[in-house]
C-alpha cells in the first residue's frame, strides 16, 4: 500500500523491460512514454550521452506531473569506442552481434531521478564490460 503523503512515481519510459525492473521493486507506479529524441546531435562521448538521455527522459515526463517522482533511464553500448545505436530490423541486428564476436563490448546505464521534493536530481551511471566469444553468422542469425 502506498504512503498517501509520498509522490506518485513515474518511469519515464515505455520500455517493457525497464518495467519488469521496476516491477520487482515496486506495486505502483506508471509508465510514460518520454517520446525523445535519442540521437547524439551534441556530440557527447558514450557516458554522458547515457546521462544526458537519462535525464532528458525523466525531465521530458516531469514537465506534466511536477509533483511525481521521475525515473529516467538510457543505456548505451559501446564498442572499439563507437555507440551501437538500436539495430531497427533483423540483418543490422546480425550485423552489430558479428561485428561484437571476439570482443568487449561496454555498456553504460544511467538513471536520473527527479525527486518532487526539494526539486532534487539524483544521477547514477553504471558500467558493464561484457566479452563475447567468437561466434559464425549462422549463430548470430539464430
Amino acid at each position: 500500500m502506498q504512503n498517501p503523503s509520498a509522490p506518485a512515481i513515474i518511469l519515464a519510459s515505455s520500455s517493457t523491460y525497464r518495467q519488469g525492473l521496476l516491477d520487482r521493486f515496486l506495486q505502483q507506479y506508471e509508465a510514460v512514454s518520454p517520446d525523445l529524441d535519442e540521437s547524439n546531435d551534441l556530440g557527447l562521448e558514450p557516458k554522458d550521452l547515457a546521462r544526458h538521455l537519462a535525464r532528458k527522459k525523466a525531465e521530458a515526463v516531469a514537465v506534466n506531473a511536477r509533483d511525481a517522482l521521475v525515473i529516467g533511464a538510457d543505456q548505451i553500448a559501446v564498442l572499439n569506442g563507437r555507440v551501437l545505436g538500436k539495430p531497427g530490423d533483423h540483418q543490422k541486428a546480425v550485423e552489430q552481434l558479428l561485428a561484437a564476436s571476439g570482443q568487449k563490448v561496454t555498456f553504460l546505464t544511467a538513471v536520473c531521478i527527479l525527486d518532487p521534493i526539494g526539486r532534487t536530481r539524483y544521477e547514477h551511471t553504471d558500467k558493464t564490460a561484457v566479452r563475447f566469444r567468437e561466434f559464425d553468422r549462422r549463430l548470430a542469425e539464430a
